[in-house]
């Protein structure tokens, strides 16, 4: 285990110049705008059914709307830079205008992506390979000095599901936390958000071990997000599909709450608001 593990505890985002209490779990909306995201019904490429599923979102108690240009499902086809621009930054636009006070994050490993949507108006990097993918990445976000979510990942989305073997699956991923956000840290950058990766170059059992340990990483004192919502480790071991995994999603999220997750990111935001307005109740 890397050396000073302890940092200061966050308890809020700067989003904008707005912050954000994650003091108490906070729900992330997901809003997919490829053809060939793995959940049909998150699909919202065109910028009017974007904007209407922001709205949606944000009524059904969504803090932050994260919006993916890039499918990162297992096996998904590459596609460019300037593809991935084309289908982003207008929806960012869009919503930024009609939607002020939503939070909105660009699920991007690309910099030059995620430098014009903060440019278009986006508010926190979402970023699934923590800088391995782009050099540039953690240069651009101190700079940009916006809140970055650190996930961790081996490989890329097309041979990911091939880099599966650990030594000590849970120790390597705090060793990963520590010294990525120490590079993070030394340059700048303030708000960092930890996603353990649960189904990237994960099998199914791992993300189930490593959901199991989450609270272990309460020491490196950061907001957790957790991100199982739909996924093939609920789908697979349950026998049905993602279109039939939400009750197995609600809970995975509340087992995620009690695992100390500040951040819920989700297909479904009504069901999510609700694990954590009954999590509160029973914790309170």
């Amino acid at each position: 285990m890397a050396k000073d593990t302890f940092f200061n505890k966050k308890e809020s985002l700067n989003t904008g110049g707005r912050l954000i209490d994650l003091s108490t779990p906070k729900v992330m909306g997901i809003i997919n705008l490829t053809p060939d995201s793995f959940f049909e019904d998150s699909r919202k490429p065109a910028v009017t059914d974007a904007v209407q599923q922001a709205e949606k979102m944000l009524a059904n108690g969504a803090t932050f709307l994260d919006l993916g240009a890039y499918s990162s499902r297992p096996g998904a086809a590459d596609i460019s830079i300037q593809e991935e621009t084309d289908r982003l930054i207008p929806v960012v636009e869009a919503i930024a205008a009609a939607l002020p006070q939503a939070a909105l994050s660009v699920d991007t490993f690309r910099a030059r992506v995620a430098e014009e949507a903060v440019k278009a108006g986006a508010h926190i990097i979402n970023d699934i390979s923590g800088g391995q993918l782009d050099a540039n990445m953690f240069a651009t976000v101190a700079r940009l000095q916006v809140p970055y979510i650190l996930m961790h990942m081996r490989g890329n989305p097309q041979n990911m599901a091939t880099l599966t073997e650990y030594d000590d699956l849970f120790g390597e991923v705090f060793d990963y936390f520590v010294n990525k956000y120490h590079e993070l840290k030394q340059l700048g950058v303030n708000d960092v958000i930890l996603d353990p990766g649960f189904g990237f170059a994960k099998k199914a059992e791992q993300s189930y071990a490593l959901l199991n340990r989450m609270h272990d990483f309460a020491p490196l004192e950061l907001p957790i997000l957790a991100g199982v919502s739909r996924k093939r480790m609920i789908y697979g071991l349950l026998g049905n599909t993602a279109a039939e995994a939400l009750n197995g999603t609600t809970v995975l999220n509340t087992i995620a709450l009690q695992k100390g997750a500040s951040i819920l990111r989700v297909h479904d935001v009504k069901e999510a608001v609700e694990a954590v307005r009954l999590w509160q109740a029973v914790n309170s």
